[in-house]
């Protein structure tokens, strides 16, 4: 008996949809104050599956995409939500089944890791003061810093 190739992607390197999915992906999990090994345990897979994901490397099926909706308590369309236009335009299927070329994807800000980190302390603090006190100090560095540059 022959043995059969499995194909490990179509070589067309990384997607801008699935980067998209992907900064979705660790933008909830990151809120949620999740680990990569903690939702790669509550889909069934290993913590580096989710990192390959997370990076867009692997797309993620539909099912897979459900269970992650329901584990992180979020709609599937959510992973799609906030896409920039040219991104879904890049789709095959939004031209006849040829994919536009795009110029590198830089994922969102608001995806960063330390933008994640910085939302989660922020909300972990109780008094609205020390909160409002917090953005107006982190507008005048931000205006400060635009000054100087």
């Amino acid at each position: 008996m022959a043995k059969s190739k499995i194909r490990r992607g179509r070589g067309k390197g990384i997607g801008p949809v699935d980067v998209h999915v992907g900064a979705r992906l660790r933008q909830r999990r990151t809120l949620l104050g999740m680990t990569q090994t903690k939702v790669g345990e509550s889909i069934g897979v290993i913590f580096q599956q989710i990192q390959k994901y997370e990076n867009g490397m692997n797309r993620i099926s539909a099912s897979r995409l459900f269970v992650l909706s329901r584990v992180f308590d979020v709609p599937v369309e959510y992973f799609f939500d906030d896409m920039p236009r040219e991104v879904a335009a890049s789709s095959p299927a939004q031209g006849g089944g040829k994919a536009k070329k795009l110029p590198s994807y830089e994922p969102d800000p608001m995806t960063k890791r330390e933008t994640m980190e910085f939302v989660r302390a922020y909300y972990k603090i109780e008094d609205a003061n020390v909160r409002k006190g917090l953005r107006e100090l982190t507008k005048a560095v931000g205006a400060a810093a635009n000054r100087d540059s």
